[in-house]
């Protein structure tokens, strides 16, 4: 895999690493849940499940990662595919919600990046 691919590869990983801190630890903040277009009334409600996903980004993140520290054709192999799925989930939480374009542009354009680099690099 190119130098450039693994780049996009981190840049995907560390955000999914700042994704699990908000979803799993930061929640209960207004900052926090209004990202994810939460009212202050749904919190307790939605907080479970966003304990939950946080956590699936963190898998996905430490895939990434861990594939690139791993090395060689077989981590190479699990980089892209967490990579493939952080993108293909970019894909349904724009679909899912017009209204969340910035986020799925943010959780989906480096891991696709890192897939086509890799591709053709």
């Amino acid at each position: 895999m190119s130098v450039i691919a693994q780049i996009f590869v981190v840049v995907a990983g560390l955000f999914h690493l700042a994704v699990f801190a908000m979803e799993s630890l930061l929640f209960r903040k207004p900052s926090t849940y209004q990202r994810f277009l939460v009212q202050e009334n749904d919190v307790e409600a939605t907080r479970p499940w966003a304990f939950n996903q946080g956590f699936y980004n963190l898998f996905l993140a430490i895939g990434a990662l861990g594939g690139l520290i791993w090395g060689g054709d077989k981590g190479h192999a699990i980089a892209l595919f967490a990579c493939a799925c952080m993108a293909g989930a970019g894909v349904v939480l724009l679909a899912s919600d017009r209204r969340m374009l910035r986020a799925a542009a943010a959780q989906a354009v480096p891991p696709l990046l890192a897939l086509v680099l890799a591709a053709v690099l």
